[in-house]
């Protein structure tokens, strides 16, 4: 009796908190208007539209740009990497792998927190059914693993990690741990190429880092398949 008292006021809470959440957007003109610009820059791909939208706020740019990566994060699969080639190329690599890191690392704590306080059915809504099945059993079979190949692929959905994440029983220290590791040396790269290379030798520069991410993802899984052929002959 007790238990099913206590699961009705989280299903109670969660539902509180989605309202307010969807109150707050639907009948807060300011914030709505906001947020649908920034699910419109992101979706369109165009860097130099995203940059000329965090410019346009002034003072402010940094804080905007935080909050892009944090939308980007809910609204998996919104591409991130734009955002931090956008960071490095406003604020200069260094400052910009700082802001694109620390955003990325508190829209990867959002999501895992999402996750592990609404639940599966409000996940299924931000993403996918089909897309979070996916990624379920190879998540809960090698983590720390798809923590890594995420972040090194910048058209995989890392939030997507992130979400499923948060419906694991893993801790949210060896998450965060793990995420911070995992999403540094791409986030200097991506921030250090952002800074330095328009155009033409931007896109080529992307395209090696994807080749070279995705013999990174080979290399893996191939270890991985190994890993679990060996476990079976032991079994056996």
């Amino acid at each position: 009796m007790r238990k099913i008292e206590n699961n009705r006021k989280k299903l109670l809470i969660k539902l509180v908190v989605v309202l307010a959440v969807l109150c707050t957007y639907l009948f807060v003109p300011v914030i709505k208007e906001n947020v649908n610009q920034m699910v419109f820059y992101l979706s369109q791909v165009n860097l130099d539209g995203i940059k000329e939208y965090i410019l346009s706020f002034g003072i402010w740019a940094p804080i905007i740009s935080f909050l892009l990566m944090l939308l980007q994060s809910v609204a998996a699969p919104l591409p991130a990497f734009l955002i931090t080639f956008a960071n490095a190329a406003l604020f200069g690599w260094v400052n910009g792998a700082i802001l694109s890191w620390t955003s990325a690392m508190a829209g990867a704590a959002l999501c895992f927190y999402i996750a592990k306080f609404l639940g599966r059915d409000v996940v299924e809504k931000l993403t996918s059914k089909y897309a979070l099945d996916s990624v379920d059993e190879f998540f809960d079979k090698y983590g720390k693993h798809t923590i890594l190949i995420a972040r090194l692929l910048p058209f995989m959905s890392f939030d997507l990690v992130s979400y499923a994440a948060g419906l694991t029983s893993m801790s949210f220290m060896s998450f965060f741990i793990a995420t911070g590791l995992g999403q540094l040396p791409a986030t200097i790269i991506y921030s250090y190429v952002g800074g330095m290379l328009t155009g033409s030798a931007k896109v080529f520069m992307m395209g090696l880092m994807i080749l070279f991410a995705l013999s990174v993802l080979i290399f893996m899984l191939k270890k991985i398949y190994n890993e679990k052929n060996k476990n079976k002959i032991d079994l056996e």
